[in-house]
C-alpha cells in the first residue's frame, strides 16, 4: 500500500502531495480509518497487491455528515485492467450500506483515465477548480464529480 501510494505522490498528479510517506505515516493513517470505522479496500491479482481504495468525511462539519469522499490506488503496472473500478465499486457498495448520500471524487483535471472510470460508475461532473493545486513546476486544476447514491 505505502509503495503503490508512493508512486503516486511520485509519478502522478493523483495526488497533489510531494513529499512521500513513511510506512509509520502509512501505518497511522490506517488506524485512523480502522478507529473511525471507515473503509480501506485492497485488490490483489495472483497474491500480488495492485491498489486500494477508501472514503472518509467529505467536509467535518454535521451537515455534511452524509457526503464522503473517496480516493483510490492502482499499482502503475496494473493500471487499465478494470481494478480501479472494482476498487471503486466496492467503496459505492459500503457507503449506500453505511446509508450516505452522496460520494465525491475530486480528480485532477488532465486525468482522463481517472475521469472516464467514474463516469461510467455514474458519476458527474459538478466543480471545475482552474489552478487549485501544484505540483511538478505547473498549476493543476482539479474536478470535483459526485454520485448520489438515493
Amino acid at each position: 500500500m505505502l509503495d503503490v501510494y508512493n508512486d503516486a505522490i511520485l509519478h502522478t498528479t493523483a495526488v497533489y502531495q510531494e513529499e512521500t510517506h513513511t510506512l509509520a505515516m502509512r501505518k497511522r493513517w490506517f488506524e485512523d480509518k480502522q478507529q473511525a470505522g471507515l473503509p480501506v479496500f485492497v485488490a490483489y491479482l495472483n497474491n500480488e497487491f495492485v491498489g486500494f481504495s477508501t472514503y472518509g468525511p467529505f467536509r467535518n462539519w454535521p451537515g455534511y455528515r452524509f457526503s464522503v469522499e473517496h480516493s483510490v490506488y492502482v499499482a502503475a503496472a496494473f493500471r487499465g485492467r478494470g481494478i480501479g473500478k472494482k476498487l471503486v465499486k466496492s467503496v459505492i457498495s459500503h457507503a449506500k450500506h453505511k446509508k450516505m448520500h452522496a460520494i465525491i471524487a475530486g480528480i485532477d483535471a488532465a486525468g482522463e483515465a481517472s475521469i472516464g472510470l467514474h463516469l461510467s460508475l455514474g458519476f458527474k461532473e459538478v466543480a471545475y477548480f482552474k489552478e487549485v493545486g501544484y505540483k511538478f513546476g505547473r498549476w493543476l486544476d482539479l474536478k470535483f464529480l459526485e454520485l448520489i447514491l438515493d
